[in-house]
């Protein structure tokens, strides 16, 4: 069963009978160790270079995390040919292909990698699976979603045409490749664990002799948090994922909080952008965070809500998390 603690909010200021609405944090939210390890890699390289420093694309979803660290002395740009001959660049945790630290050396720009360790151990089961193209090379089928920064890192991890993309079901069941009997399975960190098992069903079934990884590649932190969200959406009139349009693991908490029993469920960036109309109706309000949303989100939103609502909260944690991750080399 499910850990709970409940606690009792301010009531509203006003004089009005304020409704009564429950609200059922889902636990475990928020950041992941890997989101964290990025984070800290932008802000620990302003502390040791001084400001600037140049982040190759956004360091996680998140326009906070994103505009904080601008605040500390990060600039973000889209590619190396905007960071100047002597500046310090970060790889995003999203990962990169191989030909962006290729460049950056042949710039002699001082980089720092902060792929997370779990989308980088993904990159060496790719290369293993290639082999190098010799004998015992695989053909590999990457389950992703198309443009996706990890997607396109971890393609990038190999030459050309050494990965088919996989985008949904349809085309694990569509997919022709030249040689069936020599094929492997990776996957993206951030997808829906329903979605992901049947598309990896279709491909066994259809090719016996797939390799596949020896651990699931779906990450730890993405896995607990749509179980946390399962946890709660059977209760909630509605579930809030508070989480960037562009973060996939936000995206796919909607998509299990609407498929595990919740009448409603959306994703907002923040509290500013939150449409009280919503909430009419509410008695019970499920709230979680994506891996790449900060803690301070979401205390910012029950704040916002004690303020109208007389809330009564339960915290649900369905596991506890202790994972940490080093700093890259240069860093630690």
């Amino acid at each position: 069963m499910p850990d709970q603690m409940t606690t009792t909010a301010d009531s509203a200021t006003t004089d009005t009978a304020v409704r009564s609405m429950r609200v059922l944090l889902a636990g475990p939210r928020g950041f992941c160790a890997g989101v964290d390890r990025a984070i800290r890699v932008v802000e620990e390289a302003i502390r040791r270079y001084g400001a600037p420093v140049y982040v190759r694309h956004e360091i996680v979803h998140n326009r906070t995390v994103v505009e904080t660290l601008e605040e500390q002395g990060a600039i973000f740009v889209e590619e190396l040919d905007e960071v100047p001959a002597d500046g310090h660049v970060v790889f995003s945790a999203h990962g990169v292909p191989k030909t962006v630290p290729a460049e950056a050396e042949r710039r002699n720009l001082l980089y720092l990698d902060a792929t997370c360790p779990l989308v980088s151990k993904v990159h060496r089961e790719a290369e293993r699976h290639y082999a190098d193209g010799g004998p015992d090379s695989r053909h590999i089928l990457m389950i992703g979603h198309a443009g996706h920064p990890e997607v396109v890192g971890t393609m990038g991890q190999l030459p050309a045409g050494a990965v088919t993309l996989i985008n949904d079901a349809d085309e694990a069941r569509s997919v022709q490749p030249a040689d069936p009997s020599r094929l492997a399975f990776i996957t993206q960190t951030t997808l829906s664990v329903d979605d992901t098992a049947e598309i990896v069903s279709i491909l066994r079934e259809r090719f016996p002799q797939i390799e596949g990884p020896k651990r699931e590649d779906i990450c730890y932190a993405t896995t607990n948090r749509q179980e946390a969200v399962k946890a709660i959406a059977p209760e909630s009139d509605l579930v809030i994922v508070i989480g960037s349009p562009n973060s996939s693991n936000s995206q796919r908490l909607r998509e299990v909080a609407e498929r595990s029993g919740a009448k409603r469920a959306l994703l907002v960036p923040r509290l500013n952008a939150l449409d009280w109309a919503v909430l009419e109706g509410v008695d019970t309000l499920g709230i979680t965070a994506g891996a790449s949303a900060p803690e301070s989100l979401v205390q910012e939103m029950v704040v916002a809500l004690s303020k109208r609502f007389d809330l009564q909260i339960e915290e649900r944690t369905v596991k506890e998390e202790n994972v940490t991750f080093r700093l890259p080399a240069p860093l630690g």
